[in-house]
C-alpha cells in the first residue's frame, strides 16, 4: 500500500506537531518552511527566547506522545502550580494544583524550544524539510490530489495542511475568508532576569488600562505581559531598559524580587476566525484557522488540539484528503475554538471595564468562584486540559 502524502506549510510549533503526528500514523510528510532551523543549536543555546507559551496538560501529553516532552524536560521549562487572577485593589481567584490533586497545572516553555524539540523527531520519521521562502502563486486541485505552485516549483500531495500562521498565504490563495477584529490595545512582552528563587505561581491583574501578568520561567528568568494603548506602548518601547523598568515598577504589582530587563517587544492584538477550515484537499490548523486574545496563553494549546483531532479523523483512512473527513474535523474543532475565543474576550472586556455595576458583579463572581468547589474545579480542569468533559 502506498503511503498518503502530506505537505505541511509552516514548521512552527503546531505545524511541526502535525508533521510528527501524521508521520507516526504512516504518512509520508514534507514540511515547507521559510526559516529552516538548526534544532540542535536551539536546544543547546543559552539564549533565552522572549516568546513563551503556557502549555496545558493536554498539550504536555501530546508532546510526550510525539517524543518532544522528554527533550524539554532536559532543557528550560518551568512547571507552575498556581494561577491567580485579581483586580487592582479588589478580589482574587486562586487556582492551585492541589485543588484537583495534581502535581502542576502546566508548563511555561519558550516557543523556540518547543519547535526545536519537535524538529528533533523529523529524522526518526523521515520527515523531509524544504526551505521555501518564495510566494505561493497557485493552488491546483483535482479529485485525486492537490498541487502547490511556487513559481516554477511544484509540490503535490494527497493533503496539504496550512500551518502558516494568522496571515496564511494558503488560506488567502484558497479564497477562505475570515471574520474578526483588531483590538484597540497592543501587548508588550518583557523578558526579565529576576533576583528570586524559582516561582511556581503565574498571575494576572486586571486594571482599567488593561491586564498585566507575570509568567515564571525557569529561574532566574521571568516574562512580564502588559496590555495598554498602542501609543503608550510605543512610547515605552523607545525607552532605555532603566526607564522602562521604572514604568514597570509603577504599573505592576510588586514582583517577588529585583529584576533587570533582558529584552522586550510590542505586538498588535487580533481575533480572527476562518470562515471554513478546509477547501478541497487543503485544511487549516492553528493560527491559520483561528487567532485568539493571548490573555491566558491558550493559542498554541488550541492549535495542538487541532492537530490531535485532525490526526484522529485521518487515522486508518486510505485517502486522507477526502472532504468528509476534513468536514468532520472542522465540526469537532470550530465550536471548541469559538468557545475559548469568546471566553477570553469576556474576561478581557469584562475585567478591563470600570463601570460601577460591572465592577460589583465581578467582585461577586470572584468571591463566589473562590468558594464554590465543584464549579471552581470544573473551570480549573477545563483551563488545564482544554476539554469540556
Amino acid at each position: 500500500m502506498m503511503k498518503n502524502k502530506v505537505i505541511i506549510v509552516g514548521g512552527g510549533m503546531v505545524g511541526a506537531a502535525a508533521a510528527v503526528k501524521l508521520a507516526q500514523q504512516g504518512c509520508a510528510v514534507t514540511v515547507l518552511e521559510q526559516r529552516v532551523i538548526d534544532a540542535d543549536a536551539v536546544l543547546s543555546s543559552e539564549k533565552v527566547d522572549l516568546r513563551i507559551s503556557a502549555i496545558n496538560r493536554f498539550s504536555e501529553n501530546l508532546l510526550d506522545k510525539l517524543g518532544a516532552m522528554s527533550l524539554l524536560r532536559e532543557n528550560r521549562l518551568a512547571p507552575y502550580q498556581q494561577l491567580e487572577a485579581f483586580e487592582q485593589n479588589g478580589d482574587n481567584l486562586l487556582f492551585d494544583c492541589q485543588d484537583i490533586n495534581t502535581s502542576h497545572l502546566g508548563h511555561l516553555i519558550e516557543n523556540n524550544l518547543i519547535q526545536a524539540s519537535l524538529w528533533q523527531q523529523f529524522a526518526k520519521y523521515n520527515i523531509q524539510v524544504i526551505a521555501q521562502a518564495t510566494t505561493l502563486t497557485e493552488i491546483v486541485q483535482t479529485a485525486l490530489d492537490i498541487t502547490l505552485v511556487y513559481g516554477d516549483t511544484l509540490y503535490s500531495a494527497d493533503l496539504v495542511i496550512a500551518a502558516d500562521g494568522g496571515q496564511s498565504q494558503l488560506r488567502t490563495k484558497a479564497g477562505i475568508g475570515v471574520t474578526g477584529w483588531q483590538y484597540a490595545q497592543h501587548c508588550m512582552g518583557v523578558l526579565i532576569k529576576l533576583d528570586a528563587p524559582q516561582q511556581v505561581k503565574t498571575w494576572q491583574q486586571f486594571k482599567a488600562t488593561g491586564p498585566v501578568a507575570f509568567l515564571p520561567m525557569q529561574a532566574p528568568y521571568g516574562n512580564l505581559i502588559c496590555y495598554h494603548q498602542a501609543n503608550t506602548l510605543k512610547e515605552w518601547q523607545a525607552l532605555s531598559n532603566e526607564q522602562l523598568k521604572d514604568k514597570i515598577v509603577a504599573h505592576f504589582p510588586e514582583l517577588p524580587g529585583d529584576f533587570e530587563i533582558v529584552k522586550h517587544a510590542v505586538f498588535p492584538l487580533a481575533r480572527q476566525h476562518a470562515n471554513q477550515y478546509s477547501h478541497g484537499r487543503l485544511v487549516l490548523v492553528g493560527d491559520a484557522a483561528h487567532t485568539i486574545n493571548p490573555l491566558a496563553g491558550q493559542g498554541v494549546n488550541l492549535g495542538f488540539q487541532d492537530v490531535a483531532v485532525l490526526a484522529k479523523q485521518l487515522a486508518g483512512q486510505t485517502d486522507i484528503g477526502k472532504a468528509q473527513q476534513l468536514h468532520e474535523y472542522e465540526q469537532a474543532r470550530r465550536k471548541a475554538n469559538l468557545l475559548m475565543m469568546s471566553m477570553m474576550d469576556a474576561c478581557y472586556f469584562g475585567f478591563s471595564n470600570q463601570i460601577t455595576p460591572l465592577k460589583w458583579a465581578r467582585s461577586q463572581f470572584l468571591k463566589l468562584a473562590n468558594k464554590t468547589g465543584p464549579a471552581k474545579q470544573w473551570v480549573l480542569k477545563y483551563a488545564i486540559s482544554g476539554q469540556l468533559d
